[in-house]
């Protein structure tokens, strides 16, 4: 008969969303131990942000090397040495994989448990391999997994997801990327800047999740001039024919040596036997929670990260974890923050707070074209092109916004800030912006939205 051993709380998985949450529970003097089944090292240092940014990283090299001609700058032609650029984006990755098991390696090893955890009770656990666990409370933090679609099925071989798509050998010749969401749109650009011909299928209208209709607009027409964009087409068949997959969707076919599946993620909660916990689940299986204290219902159950399918990045799922690691010991609840979501693209996309589809009754839109910005200009990017959306109230309080553009990623982070501090646009506007600075879109916005209304 396996041992028992009795906790404060359990933590189910040791990514980042679980580590944080262990580390407030152990900081607020309670007894935690963690399950981690896998390897560890998180999903964004392993398989997720940092080798898809190392990647596109050394894609924009090879294009921002093409393009010097425009300052007078001649380089010749780009060679990209595809080993090599893999060998330095696992070689990077393993160190960020490194620094990341150190928070795993850093528990007490009493309180760090290896094995597959699942519900025997409420807060009951078996651990495969090891012991039973009683616990005053369990948090969910198992991760997300790819899906891929069955229509891929007969192709199998030459998919790959986000979880083995950094282990491949050399670069492909032709790529098709099914999915035109964040994770789709940053491979697909990286591998066409690369040197291979890339074509994108999603069944939906819009790029990187963009609801803003003007946005959305000026962002499908960037990237539709850099890969073969197929919007609003689903893809209908596939099969291999000459050590190849042929695709074929509504409106054409095509033949491809890698197929990405960036289609989704989906919860990893199936083998945890979520039944013998008792808990309320939604009709995809998930656990129904309090988005602040993350509480499942009544229960002594927890959810933070991509588990609870709830805003899959990286900083959410650390304040998450935190949140339902101190909430469940007794502890309070990380206040909840505004949304801030990138894609990494070159230009950036971003999105900030309220979406566009959630925009109250009265609100108010304020737009800047980053192609009328001086520091755009002066980098070589007004041909380019780039807008941004700034949403606000009735009042004029800010709530949020839609971005393309270069350096996108510098204006959100300030949009975000001034949201979270509830400021208005008007404010906002009346801040120091130095010039010139890709910085000052936000109060050329800021200035349209208090103009036009």
């Amino acid at each position: 008969m396996s041992e028992t051993l009795t906790c404060d709380v359990a933590v189910i998985g040791a990514g980042t969303a679980g580590l944080a949450a262990w580390r407030a529970a152990n900081g607020l003097g309670k007894r935690a131990v963690i399950v981690e089944r896998g390897p560890g090292g998180t999903t964004c240092a392993r398989v997720g942000c940092m080798p898809s940014k190392l990647m596109l990283a050394a894609a924009k090299a090879a294009e921002h090397a093409r393009r010097t001609g425009m300052f007078g700058v001649r380089t010749g032609s780009v060679e990209v040495d595809g080993v090599a650029v893999l060998a330095r984006m696992r070689a990077e990755r393993d160190r960020f994989v490194a620094s990341a098991m150190e928070g795993w390696f850093a528990i007490p090893e009493a309180q760090r448990i290896d094995g597959a955890a699942r519900f025997v009770g409420p807060t009951a656990l078996e651990v495969e391999g090891g012991p039973r666990i009683e616990a005053g409370a369990v948090v969910i933090a198992t991760g997300g997994r790819p899906a891929v679609p069955p229509v891929l099925d007969p192709v199998r071989s030459l998919v790959r997801t986000y979880e083995d798509l950094f282990e491949i050998p050399t670069l492909p010749r032709r790529v098709a990327v099914l999915g035109a969401g964040p994770l789709g749109l940053e491979q697909a650009q990286a591998f066409r800047w690369l040197g291979a011909e890339v074509t994108v299928i999603d069944d939906g209208a819009t790029v990187a999740k963009l609801e803003d209709p003007d946005v959305a607009r000026v962002a499908r027409d960037i990237f539709a001039g850099m890969v073969d964009l197929r919007l609003e087409q689903e893809l209908e068949a596939a099969k291999m024919a000459e050590g190849a997959a042929r695709l074929r969707w509504a409106g054409g076919e095509g033949t491809f040596d890698l197929v990405i599946s960036a289609s989704g993620i989906r919860p990893e909660l199936k083998p945890l036997n979520l039944e013998a916990a008792g808990l309320k689940l939604d009709e995809h299986g998930t656990p129904e929670f309090d988005p602040v204290t993350r509480r499942c219902g009544d229960s002594a159950v927890f959810m933070a990260g991509d588990a609870a399918a709830d805003r899959p990045v990286l900083h959410e799922a650390s304040r998450t974890g935190e949140s339902a690691g101190a909430v469940a010991v007794g502890g309070a609840p990380l206040a909840r923050l505004p949304e801030l979501a990138m894609t990494f693209t070159e230009p950036e996309v971003v999105l900030v707070g309220c979406g566009y589809g959630a925009l109250p009754e009265g609100h108010r839109i304020g737009r800047a074209d980053f192609g009328d910005n001086g520091r755009v200009t002066i980098d070589g990017g007004r041909d380019a092109g780039g807008l941004l959306s700034v949403y606000a109230d009735r009042e004029g309080r800010l709530l949020g916004g839609a971005i393309v553009g270069p350096g996108a990623e510098h204006v959100g982070h300030l949009l975000c800030l001034a949201v979270a501090q509830g400021m208005s646009a008007g404010r906002l506007a009346d801040q120091a912006f130095y010039h010139p600075c890709v910085e000052e879109v936000l109060r050329a916005a800021c200035r349209d939205l208090l103009a036009g209304n």
